[in-house]
């Protein structure tokens, strides 16, 4: 079975390549990547899978289904496509959609016999606001048995964490006037904002190790003469787990409301992008995954144990499914995403070489969950029992 999923990737590569080379030539803002969405259907559709174009009124969005019509477990990947502003793909999701897409298309060739099927979620706006996250709320996940996708790197690594986020605006309301002449007449929003960063800053020592919390001032006034009346602060609050980003979240909310007593203001809270979910790991999942690795030769000394690399809509699949997010190798010089030396080596031709392995990776995964039961079931075991 195995062979046949590698025959099918190898004989469809350059194709895969192509787009994949295309959507990295041309790359498209969270919610904007038409061109890539389209070019990735159109591939779907070619190779036999039906497709919902823009899934909950998400017009870059898509699932495309292939059953085999026979009992069996329900396999989704996920796509990710959209580009970094200034950067480009400096993430490699151009790599992304293509391993899932390819490792889909691999499977597809054997599900005939093993039975179940595949799903391939089109998930925009990744960097932004992801687009899993109103996908897992309309509970489109609830009946997937397993979820992958893979993320391009320096290094091979395990699945591992993500931290839980919210992204909150911080507006508050003040009283202009000129700043030399009646200063007293005024009174000062961008100071509401500063004694926010301040209360924040002493709120550091009781927080735990593994919260984050920074922010930027997106307004703080017109013109120094003036007592700003109105400024504006946002913030990410992130922390290791969900419970613990709301309670983070209401210790800078009454950081917000002292800032507003002391100086005067009036104060007015906001989400301005989604909130995620940690990402659960699901442990017999991903050792699957490593040993698909093993299988092809990776030397476990290369096999990093996985890390926490901020935050992804992708925790808020995993808490619906079993869901892993491993790192594949896909460039030999260590450059961190989110550079433009990482960008420039993820378009040339050994990344998308390495695109072809993880997708082989991911069917082989999927394949070995669809022909055991057994595994299926403990991973399912785990998946329950973590939600507890």
């Amino acid at each position: 079975m195995k062979t046949t999923i590698t025959q099918t990737i190898d004989n469809h590569a350059d194709r895969f390549i192509a787009i994949s080379s295309f959507i990295g030539a041309n790359p498209e803002l969270g919610h904007e990547e038409f061109q890539a969405s389209d070019r990735l259907t159109e591939e779907l559709v070619y190779h036999g899978f039906h497709v919902e174009r823009g899934v909950l009124d998400i017009a870059t969005s898509f699932i495309a289904t292939y059953d085999s019509g026979k009992a069996g477990p329900i396999v989704a990947f996920l796509a990710e496509y959209d580009a970094l502003p200034d950067l480009g793909h400096a993430c490699g999701h151009h790599l992304i959609c293509m391993m899932s897409i390819g490792a889909a298309i691999g499977l597809k060739s054997v599900i005939d016999e093993t039975g179940g099927s595949i799903r391939v979620y089109g998930t925009p706006a990744e960097e932004t606001k992801g687009a899993k996250v109103p996908m897992a709320a309309a509970g489109l996940f609830k009946d997937v048995d397993i979820a992958l996708m893979a993320h391009p790197y320096y290094t091979y690594e395990k699945s591992g964490e993500s931290l839980a986020m919210d992204a909150i605006q911080y507006e508050f309301f003040g009283r202009s006037a000129h700043a030399a002449a009646q200063p007293y007449e005024g009174v000062n929003a961008l100071d509401a904002v500063l004694q926010l960063f301040n209360s924040i800053n002493a709120l550091r020592q009781q927080t735990k190790s593994d919260a984050r919390i920074h922010g930027i001032i997106s307004e703080g006034g017109k013109a120094p003469n003036i007592i700003p009346d109105y400024a504006v602060a946002q913030f990410y609050v992130r922390s290791a787990s969900r419970t613990y980003t709301n309670e983070l979240v209401q210790k800078v909310l009454h950081c917000a409301e002292g800032a507003a007593l002391q100086t005067g203001c009036t104060l007015k809270t906001s989400f301005y992008e989604y909130s995620y979910d940690e990402l659960r790991t699901n442990e017999t999942l991903s050792a699957v995954f490593t040993d698909q690795l093993l299988a092809m030769g990776i030397d476990p000394k290369e096999i990093e144990v996985g890390k926490d690399h901020g935050s992804l809509d992708l925790g808020n699949v995993s808490t619906q499914c079993p869901t892993i997010h491993p790192f594949v190798k896909v460039v030999d010089e260590r450059h961190m995403l989110h550079t433009k030396e990482f960008r420039d080596l993820a378009l040339q031709e050994p990344a998308l070489n390495a695109m072809i392995f993880a997708a082989k990776l991911l069917a082989f995964t999927a394949y070995e969950v669809l022909a055991s039961p057994e595994l299926l079931s403990r991973i399912k075991a785990e998946f329950a029992a973590a939600k507890k």
